[in-house]
């Protein structure tokens, strides 16, 4: 193969299934496909292969793909075609870096390795065949599948994809298919919906100045997310995620009465009781028709101070009668 020609002379494509019809690509079309991916060494060895991790993976063509030759590959196939490709080193030496964000989405944030200069040249990427490909860089055989070919108009495009006036319209979307998932209590669904719509206002907040006036709008839109997602966080008692979502929510407005009465109860929870008491005074203060609510809260707190009591008292007892 000749290293110095054209990318087609880079690019032996062989046919294994021809496809039923041919879409005409554009900037935006996503393309999902599987993709196995093996060494042109006598063996054929496996490198990765996404039918295997059951994920196809997913291309949207015109966005500077960190693998730029997977998008000439598809672009040269049709709906369910399946072919070979031989490319040429020159064109793959970006796969292990590709291959490593790939198996790391997989693994758990404390599972993954950061790859940053130092961390290349004392450890690697961390995966050995990588780490080998990456040291010997050589041609790779793609086997590719094209499942589905979309138009950017067939499909709900990423954030990054949008416009800041459509990621504000995608926020409101998301933020009604959070409030109608709540209420039909599919509560993983509100939290992604919620999740979602906060870090596209928080992408947006990034791009501007702390305190100004477009900052400030922004951070009120962000406000009703977080005390939904709270609300979501409270009813599954993940306590400590309420009281850091209604403590940022406390920082755009420090009288949101919301706010402080779920962090009074999620601060209950983690058995803060003097906090959770702060708080719950805090709201008959602001809102003087929570009285009784809070004199209910109130009540509570004091018997788990005593129930506390009486535990340590026990634990105490039993300890010096050993």
């Amino acid at each position: 193969m000749d290293s110095g020609g054209s990318e087609d002379v880079k690019i032996v494509k062989t046919i294994l299934h021809a496809g039923t019809r041919v879409v005409p690509c554009r900037d935006g079309t996503k393309v999902r496909f599987h993709c196995q991916t093996r060494k042109c060494d006598p063996a054929g060895t496996l490198i990765d292969d996404s039918r295997v991790r059951q994920k196809p993976m997913e291309l949207v063509l015109g966005k500077k793909f960190k693998l730029e030759v997977w998008e000439s590959i598809v672009q040269q196939m049709a709906l369910n075609e399946v072919s070979k490709f031989r490319c040429h080193r020159s064109l793959v030496v970006q796969y292990p870096f590709v291959a490593k964000i790939i198996r790391d989405a997989e693994k758990t944030p404390e599972e993954r390795k950061h790859c940053c200069g130092m961390t290349m040249q004392n450890e690697g990427l961390g995966y050995k065949d990588l780490d080998e490909l990456f040291m010997n860089p050589q041609d790779l055989e793609f086997t590719i599948e094209i499942l589905s070919v979309e138009n950017a108009d067939e499909y709900d495009q990423e954030s990054w994809q949008l416009s800041d006036d459509d990621k504000l319209q995608l926020v409101r979307k998301l933020r009604e298919q959070g409030n109608q998932a709540y209420g039909e209590q599919r509560y993983a669904a509100a939290l992604e919906a919620y999740s979602r719509a906060t870090g596209i206002i928080e992408q947006l907040m990034l791009k501007e100045k702390p305190d100004d006036p477009e900052w400030c709008e922004l951070a009120q839109l962000k406000v009703p997310l977080l005390l939904n997602y709270s609300q979501c966080k409270l009813l599954e008692k993940d306590y400590y995620a309420v009281i850091e979502h209604c403590s940022e929510v406390l920082k755009y407005d420090k009288e949101c009465v919301k706010a402080l009465f779920r962090r009074g109860k999620a601060y209950a929870g983690t058995w803060h009781l003097d906090r959770a008491r702060a708080d719950f005074e805090r709201c008959a203060q602001l809102d003087a028709s929570l009285r009784n609510a809070i004199n209910s809260e109130l009540s509570k707190l004091q018997n788990q101070a005593r129930l506390r009591d009486a535990e340590e008292k026990l634990k105490y007892q039993k300890l010096f009668n050993h």
